[in-house]
């Protein structure tokens, strides 16, 4: 009889482990309920763990359905929506600030946060991972697959239509059959070579990209002795020269850069306008293509 009780509670015991174990399961995995044939719901708690995401998601949906944001997003040097992000709760991607906000989609870069994403794929949270857009075909790849997962595809067809229209209304591509050559130059000698975003809005805009002739050193840099010595048509600035006070970005005031530039010509495309492929590039195609006209319409007569 003792050996038969033993039995029976270690039975028990170990039956009550399972249940208890299958609704920690159950606690974790969103509900599958049954509903009438139709779209999806649009998701109601939004949250972006990257700055090209931000600006994706900003652009649209409406902010009330915007849990959060990454601490990226309101920051005028690099974000191109800063003042539409201002005020929204933010995310440095720790998973443990994420899932405060309890969200119901989750938007991340293909290489942001990976721990993040790992535990929240595992407790079931809907994550949508978008890649890195270097040409146009990229670009609206990328605003399709976020207007889809949010509930918007109509908005992402306006975004682009509107991005393509300022595109092509370029008046650079119609003064002159010309193609001045121009070079992106940042903090540190960094360019941008054959075959990256800046290389695609330096085409776009009517410009030969000269780091794919003088070619590109370490990390992609362009000392600046190469620079004087093969100087573009148009140098291309990203920010103010002054907007960095490290020791890094005295190239930025060196003279012998203010040297070339007004013995050539140069313009300040901010950073911010194309350090992500959304269609936040045409403000860029539009800055660079009027430079590009400057150079290339005849100068008046005296």
């Amino acid at each position: 009889m003792l050996r038969e009780r033993e039995a029976t509670l270690e039975a028990l015991e170990n039956l009550r482990i399972a249940i208890a174990l299958t609704l920690a399961v159950l606690l974790l995995v969103p509900v599958q309920t049954s509903r009438a044939a139709g779209p999806p719901a649009k998701p109601q708690r939004i949250v972006s763990l990257n700055l090209c995401t931000d600006q994706l998601l900003v652009d649209l949906v409406p902010r009330q359905r915007i849990a959060a944001v990454s601490h990226l997003a309101a920051d005028p040097t690099v974000s191109a929506v800063d003042a539409k992000a201002a005020g929204i709760p933010t995310t440095r991607g720790e998973a443990e600030s994420v899932l405060a906000f309890d969200p119901d989609l989750v938007l991340a870069g293909a290489f942001s946060t990976p721990a993040t994403v790992s535990i929240l794929q595992r407790v079931g949270r809907r994550v949508v991972r978008i890649g890195l857009a270097n040409d146009l075909d990229a670009i609206r790849r990328i605003t399709r697959t976020v207007a889809e997962a949010v509930g918007e595809p109509e908005r992402g067809e306006a975004l682009l239509a509107t991005m393509d229209r300022r595109i092509t209304a370029n008046p650079a591509k119609i003064a002159s059959p010309l193609r001045p050559t121009a070079l992106v130059y940042q903090v540190n000698g960094l360019s941008a070579g054959r075959g990256t975003l800046a290389d695609t809005l330096l085409q776009l805009a009517g410009l030969t990209n000269r780091a794919t002739t003088i070619g590109l050193g370490p990390a992609g840099r362009v000392d600046l002795e190469t620079l004087v010595a093969h100087p573009p048509d148009l140098v291309i600035l990203t920010g103010p020269k002054d907007e960095y006070r490290t020791a890094v970005a005295e190239n930025l005031r060196h003279p012998a850069l203010s040297r070339v530039i007004a013995q050539h010509a140069g313009v300040t495309v901010p950073w911010r306008t194309w350090l992500c492929g959304t269609p936040h590039i045409a403000d860029a195609v539009e800055r660079l293509a009027a430079a590009r006209a400057r150079l290339t319409t005849p100068k008046a007569q005296p």
